[in-house]
């Protein structure tokens, strides 16, 4: 399990390089890999678990076996104080029976305690390797945020000053230009009209002075 997990490491590194190479989605591929690092340290930490429990179980039957040690050897005594040998040798057989029996759970409480100790000691530092990626990962998906926005602008940037957005820009400019030189001229032809209306207005003008003038003359008023 625990080989596994330092394979794993190297394979997420492996993995996202590739991944970077291919231009696939790396901040996808690194919550993918944070899943997978979760679930393995569920794992140990079950294993470690049943490790406990059966050193917990290890320990239990060995002081059951000392007890019954001391026991038999408690009882040996009162029946040599009972005059009874037969009885006391009994007793001492098995003490003895017990003995062994202690001395080789002792044996496997020591080696389920170290194993366990050893177990914590590989998931403390799973769970130190995966803080570390998961700040490795924190710092990589921000990068990799920034990179995606500083090509978006760069492209965008780079399509104002193309030669398409430059060639748009002017025909635009042209027809302002074009716009502004049919209104000027509009503005001539009006110009030009009013005066034409204003000269036959000054005509119709003196005819009425005329007619006036006339008639005032016939009326003798000059």
């Amino acid at each position: 399990m625990f080989k596994f997990f330092k394979r794993m490491k190297t394979v997420v590194e492996s993995e996202l390089n590739s991944a970077l190479d291919k231009a696939e989605d790396p901040v996808k591929m690194l919550d993918q890999f944070m899943r997978d690092m979760e679930e393995d340290i569920r794992e140990a930490e079950s294993a470690v678990a049943k490790q406990i429990a059966n050193e917990k179980m290890m320990l239990r039957k060995y002081e059951d076996a000392k007890k019954m040690v001391e026991k038999r050897d408690e009882q040996a005594i009162k029946a040599i104080e009972a005059g009874n040998d037969d009885l006391a040798k009994r007793a001492l057989e098995d003490k003895k029976a017990h003995q062994q029996s202690a001395d080789s759970l002792k044996e496997s409480y020591d080696r389920a305690k170290q194993d366990s100790t050893s177990l914590r000691t590989k998931l403390d530092e799973m769970k130190a390797e995966y803080q570390e990626m998961k700040l490795k990962k924190d710092s990589l998906k921000a990068r990799a945020e920034s990179a995606k926005t500083r090509t978006k602008m760069n492209r965008t940037l780079s399509g104002i000053g193309s030669d398409e957005s430059k060639q748009g820009f002017e025909r635009m400019e042209e027809k302002v230009l074009k716009f502004e030189a049919e209104a000027e001229t509009s503005e001539d032809l009006r110009q030009s009209n009013r005066s034409l209306d204003d000269e036959f207005e000054a005509l119709e003008k003196n005819d009425v002075d005329d007619e006036l003038a006339a008639l005032k003359k016939k009326l003798g008023k000059e």
